[in-house]
């Protein structure tokens, strides 16, 4: 197959240079996204709720408009998905990403607009290999095919008109990617890529991808790891290259990729392979690794999307150019899918303010705090790395919840966890993860002191399978699907266990 790397790096090093100069200046940037946005919406049912087309710049748009979660936008949403137009966004919407569900157990509709597909997803995925290539100039991976692992268009969502698809984001991506780019991915017949049943489309995964000449790989870690796996099996190899001896490069996003690190290190040849992080959501693609060093995405300040962040203290949100560096805040943002003022529900840390740079801190609802402690997602996944790089094991999935105070015993937080490679003692696990935690997290070391408030965590052992089996029980096994890894109560883990 011909190599278009080279034919194609100028178009990405122009988008590089122009992700740089728009994210060196940020608040011009951000005003010009936001005064956009208000142009386009401002006939549509919201916009005249909301006066768009008087509002005057991002101050007057925060004190005007208010923060709407999708519990108060779900009757809006429903509207536009029975065929409604210009409810949140000018025209008619035909597809909707499905999302986790709400504090209500319901399922999101995310509205996909033809405006979101073109300025933000699309952007953002040739963002994250414009800054692959400019990051590798040795890299040929438009030499061959990318293996993108995507979800499917089943859904919940029992009626709606028949030109309507609903579906996880990544199968509306699939359907959506321009002509003739199908011979660039694996697999390459969509009908693969889309199926709905993960049990007959993991063989269908393997067969097509073996035989390909595979240079990039893109999904969530979790689950990318087990079509690896496959794939492995069915060729009798033990390194993935050698099966695609020019695999280059995974591009991930979903989940912390510390704790998986180390599987993949074991299945692949370490010198060729690379990593590049991506923040790509159900709403939006938002951020990418833009250094050789992990742990913090440059946010994408061009693509049809104006960010606000919360302190989380009770303050109003604050505007991307006035964040402070180490803080943590939820993401606020106002996009070109129709989404005002919305809560994503994930919490950020500021890495850097110029240019601006985040990580992933964890989701707003996947916490701890049961006895003050604040346990945060990317403080148990930090703390179960470590804890898997001394005692020299792995691990395949996991979950906590708390356990309360009962009699005598004061409250512990309980872990499920899933092992590739279990430790020789779970006891010593326990008590390395256990002061692990608290070096990540000063208020859990606080209520830990002398097991005065909370005695140390507990670690229970589940076989191989059992994360598997409960997203199957709850419909949601597949390539785009995770396990929450915190949990403020037990409505995860109690099902679970009571299934062993």
């Amino acid at each position: 197959m011909l190599n278009l790397t080279p034919l194609c790096r100028p178009f990405f090093e122009a988008r590089a240079k122009n992700l740089a100069h728009h994210a060196d200046d940020l608040e011009r940037t951000q005003r010009r996204v936001l005064q956009n946005l208000l142009n386009d919406a401002r006939n549509t049912d919201v916009g005249r709720r909301y006066g768009f087309a008087t509002i005057a710049g991002a101050e007057h748009f925060g004190n005007r408009v208010p923060v709407r979660p999708y519990e108060d936008i779900r009757p809006e949403v429903m509207r536009m998905v029975q065929g409604e137009a210009n409810v949140l966004w000018p025209g008619k919407c035909r597809r909707f990403a499905q999302s986790s569900g709400t504090s209500d157990g319901r399922s999101k509709y995310v509205p996909v607009t033809d405006a979101s597909l073109s300025r933000n997803h699309f952007r953002g995925s040739a963002s994250s290999l414009a800054e692959y290539l400019r990051l590798y100039p040795d890299s040929k991976v438009l030499g061959g095919r990318s293996f993108i692992l995507g979800g499917s268009f089943a859904t919940e969502l029992r009626e709606h008109p028949a030109d309507v698809k609903v579906g996880d984001l990544s199968a509306h991506l699939i359907e959506r990617m321009p002509g003739g780019s199908s011979w660039l991915r694996v697999p390459a017949d969509p009908r693969v890529a889309l199926l709905s049943n993960w049990h007959e489309k993991l063989p269908a995964l393997v067969k097509a991808s073996r035989g390909a000449d595979v240079r990039s790989i893109s999904g969530v870690p979790s689950w990318f790891l087990t079509v690896l796996r496959e794939v492995l099996a069915a060729a009798g190899a033990e390194s993935i290259h050698d099966v695609w001896p020019n695999l280059e490069v995974f591009f991930h996003g979903g989940i912390s990729f510390e704790p998986y690190r180390g599987q993949y290190e074991s299945i692949t040849d370490t010198s060729k392979m690379r990593y590049l992080e991506t923040y790509n959501a159900s709403e939006g693609f938002f951020a990418v690794q833009d250094r050789l060093t992990p742990g913090a995405m440059l946010l994408i300040p061009d693509a049809g999307v104006y960010y606000e962040f919360d302190p989380l203290d009770g303050r109003e949100p604050v505007k991307a150019w006035e964040v402070e560096q180490g803080k943590v805040y939820a993401l606020v943002i106002t996009s070109s899918n129709g989404l005002w003022r919305y809560p994503l529900g994930d919490t950020v840390r500021i890495e850097t303010t110029a240019p601006l740079r985040i990580s992933i801190a964890g989701r707003t609802k996947l916490y701890i705090n049961a006895f003050g402690e604040e346990l945060m997602v990317h403080n148990s996944d930090a703390a179960l790395t470590e804890t898997c790089r001394s005692l020299k094991c792995r691990v395949s999935d996991y979950t906590a919840a708390p356990v309360y105070t009962s009699g005598s015993h004061h409250g512990r937080h309980q872990w499920l966890v899933e092992f590739k490679e279990p430790p020789q003692s779970l006891d010593r696990f326990a008590a390395e993860l256990d002061r692990n935690l608290c070096r990540e997290n000063s208020d859990y070391a606080a209520k830990r002191q002398d097991s005065i408030f909370l005695d140390p965590v507990e670690v229970i052992e589940v076989p191989q399978g059992t994360f598997d089996r409960w997203l199957e029980s709850t419909g949601k096994l597949g390539g785009q699907r995770k396990v929450p890894r915190l949990c403020p109560d037990r409505h995860i883990v109690e099902p679970i266990l009571e299934s062993l």
